[in-house]
């Protein structure tokens, strides 16, 4: 049995490495001419660390990132509305990383490249079609010389993103991404830490929402960290279409973005503005997901990641789910004689889990406790617990741990 992966990305690596854990052979396609580490801070949750640890991970995943120590929600005037210990700070077995998106990518890369082989990674190849049968399935794939390639498997997996090429082709008529109107705006720089210094703080109103957290100690000044920021605002009709294409390494303008900032946020952690406008180049992204579809699997072919469940980026969910397709579709090829079997299995587990995921992100996921509390008390309040209940809070944010797989009951379960 051979696997044949489209995608180089955080799904894709990581599959692979499940993959070639499980005793399964496979490659990995990415479009590009190299596999770069690109993007800025993202939060991978225990669930998906421990499914990482598993592989043999954690050593790596330390040495690049900072283990979160707490979440704190506050309203824009800093307000504290909720804060909750993270990871095995929280008593689980596993932690929650802050970490760069590109060294969580370089991490996988490198164990991909190391226990597989590079001949096991093949980059400047992009997909453009592929036939199946009952016997296998044969990718083809355009080379940066316009040449193509014919490479035969047993599955095709497609880990290739929000635009994925394999989705298209089983459902034509999907479309764009949806687009809710809201640019998300994202970077990192050198800055002093705040509070705990392993701390990260969701702030804002229904306008804009700013997130800050570190994603490193190494810096050029030891009494810095790297401080990733994010900035969320509604710029648009959410019947709008997007202003750009959703790119991860789009630059942003600071022209477009300060007017979200300056006098929006008054924190005790840091200065908002001053840290954008310290911060060299940046990136936006309009916040985008797609509707869920009915299913994943179509005879040997299936999805993963971003190409099965683009999801808004909040709540951390959307590298730790694509973890999780990974890990959940190699112990199925593994443990099922019938790859048919194997992939409606996958299938199965992975498909509503996520849909419920995508549906309650755009809800706001744990964040709506920011949103709740600022409709009812747009200018702050004197006593939270007049404007909303602990219990009423607790629903939220534990409701959705709960959804999304990481309470301490399915962290400290033992697979």
């Amino acid at each position: 049995m051979t696997i044949l992966i489209a995608g180089g990305g955080i799904g894709g690596l990581a599959t692979a490495l499940s993959l070639h854990h499980k005793g399964i052979d496979c490659e990995v396609f990415e479009r590009s001419s190299d596999i770069r580490e690109l993007g800025v801070g993202i939060n991978t949750l225990p669930h998906a660390i421990k499914e990482l640890a598993a592989l043999g991970l954690l050593d790596a995943l330390d040495a690049v990132a900072i283990r979160t120590y707490e979440l704190i929600y506050q309203n824009r005037f800093g307000q504290e509305i909720w804060r909750d210990l993270r990871g095995t700070d929280a008593g689980l077995e596993y932690p929650q990383f802050s970490i760069h998106r590109g060294k969580l990518q370089g991490v996988l890369h490198r164990a991909v490249l190391e226990r597989l082989g590079p001949d096991k990674v093949h980059t400047g190849h992009e997909l453009v079609s592929f036939l199946q049968d009952d016997n296998g399935v044969t990718a083809t794939f355009r080379l940066s010389d316009g040449s193509t390639v014919d490479r035969p498997g047993s599955v095709l997996v497609g880990a290739d993103g929000i635009h994925s090429r394999i989705r298209a082709s089983f459902y034509p008529d999907e479309g764009a991404p949806t687009w809710n109107g809201i640019m998300l705006w994202r970077g990192a720089v050198e800055w002093p830490p705040f509070l705990t210094g392993r701390s990260m703080v969701i702030a804002g109103g229904m306008d804009a929402k700013l997130v800050l957290y570190p994603i490193s100690n190494e810096t050029s000044d030891p009494d810095k960290v790297l401080m990733n920021w994010a900035v969320a605002a509604k710029i648009a009709d959410a019947k709008d279409p997007p202003p750009r294409r959703e790119d991860w390494s789009r630059e942003g303008r600071l022209d477009e973005l300060l007017p979200f900032v300056r006098g929006a946020f008054s924190l005790d952690v840091l200065d908002p503005l001053a840290l954008i406008e310290a911060t060299g180049t940046f990136y936006e992204y309009p916040m985008c997901d797609r509707d869920p579809v009915p299913a994943w699997t179509f005879g040997r072919v299936t999805l993963l990641g971003d190409a099965a469940h683009p999801m808004y980026p909040v709540g951390s969910n959307g590298a730790s789910q694509a973890v999780l397709d990974g890990r959940n579709l190699a112990d199925h090829l593994a443990s099922t004689a019938s790859i048919a079997d194997a992939l409606k299995s996958y299938e199965d587990d992975r498909l509503k889990a996520t849909a419920d995921i995508v549906r309650t992100n755009r809800q706001g996921g744990p964040e709506r406790v920011i949103d709740l509390v600022n409709q009812r008390a747009p200018e702050g309040f004197a006593n939270l617990d007049e404007v909303a209940s602990r219990a009423e809070l607790e629903a939220i944010v534990y409701g959705y741990s709960q959804l999304a797989g990481f309470d301490k009951t399915d962290i400290n379960t033992p697979r």
